[in-house]
């Protein structure tokens, strides 16, 4: 077993060469034939990347100016936040030093599976890495660009029901999912049904943002607060608990590594390795104050959409200040099912 808790993120760790080179309104939008290929999980051949004619139209939810692909899920899926996830997508791998994960993907593997894909670039990068393997990419929004690797097939689909895929994988890629799911022991049962024995696991998130002031009742300490009550009472979970070791291991996986790291949100570091990552990580923070905040405060705490959209302001201003020294911690775990 290799474990441990804590690392330099900036350090390179050697791993295969591969990786080291209010009111609601409803709008419909048509989705591309070109975009990506609809995946059925009963069904691993294909044959084509195009989608079947009745998926053409994706109807997304209006509320507050942002759009959103159902009626639960916290963050939008407009253009503000395909942005902020292909952001995001670049400072996890700044992090682990321009790797697409933490555990090494085998050569071998023949099946990769990407819960909740998002604008798809994670996915994208590793069919392309490995082009002899089936890359099968799940999100409940239509937001995949056009032209993707052949052996790469999205699917629009819901996490948290059932899994029913009739093949086992080799890897299944989990990120950037706080707060979309209730029960996250449900999302690791299932995974763990559908890896094949040895068949590795890894989850990896960013927590909630701090200031090294800690001021305690600064707007970004409200923002937090306000954060962790709303996801409560939706029934959700934000920050890093999902990542808990007990968690995964109740699901029968065994923990092969953990790290943490502590990103800074900004260029304020002096080590230039971390400023790379803090540029990419200060960005897309500032564009997910709103994206978290607004939907969450309006519905659970009854905020008004401009009362969110001023803490937001105010929160990044502090964010901003150089004396702030604000950072994020990220975490990562991997897990392994055991061979029968």
């Amino acid at each position: 077993m290799d474990e441990s808790t804590h690392i330099d993120p900036y350090v390179g760790t050697s791993y295969d060469n591969d990786y080291n080179n209010a009111e609601s309104n409803h709008k419909s939008i048509e989705r591309d034939p070109n975009t990506s290929g609809q995946h059925s999980p009963e069904n691993s051949e294909h044959s084509t990347n195009s989608l079947s004619a009745n998926a053409n139209i994706i109807e997304q939810i209006e509320e507050n100016e942002r759009y959103y692909a159902n009626e639960s899920y916290i963050l939008p899926c407009d253009e503000a936040e395909q942005t902020r996830l292909s952001i995001g997508h670049q400072c996890f791998i700044s992090v682990l030093g321009g790797q697409l994960s933490l555990q090494n993907i085998p050569r071998s593997a023949k099946r990769i599976l990407d819960i909740g894909t998002g604008t798809g670039d994670w996915a994208i990068a590793v069919a392309e890495r490995f082009p002899n393997a089936e890359v099968i990419a799940t999100d409940i929004a239509c937001i995949q660009p056009r032209g993707v690797p052949p052996n790469l097939f999205f699917e629009i689909d819901d996490a948290r029901e059932e899994w029913t895929y009739s093949e086992s994988f080799d890897f299944i890629h989990i990120r950037g999912l706080s707060g979309a799911f209730s029960n996250w022991a449900t999302i690791y049962a299932e995974a763990h049904k559908h890896l094949k024995p040895n068949g590795i696991l890894e989850v990896a998130d960013f927590g909630v943002m701090r200031l090294a002031e800690g001021v305690p009742d600064s707007f970004v300490t409200i923002f937090n607060g306000a954060c962790l009550s709303a996801a409560e009472k939706a029934g959700t979970m934000l920050g890093l608990d999902h990542l808990k070791r007990p968690l995964l291991e109740a699901a029968g996986f065994s923990i092969a590594k953990i790290r943490s790291f502590e990103v800074p949100l900004g260029t304020w570091s002096p080590d230039p390795r971390k400023r790379v990552a803090g540029k990419m990580a200060l960005i897309a923070t500032l564009e997910g104050l709103e994206a978290f905040g607004l939907r969450l405060f309006t519905r659970e705490l009854g905020w008004k959409p401009e009362d969110v959209k001023n803490i937001c302001s105010k929160a990044q201003e502090e964010i901003m200040r150089p004396e702030a020294r604000a950072s994020v911690p990220c975490q990562f775990i991997v897990a392994r099912k055991l061979m029968i």
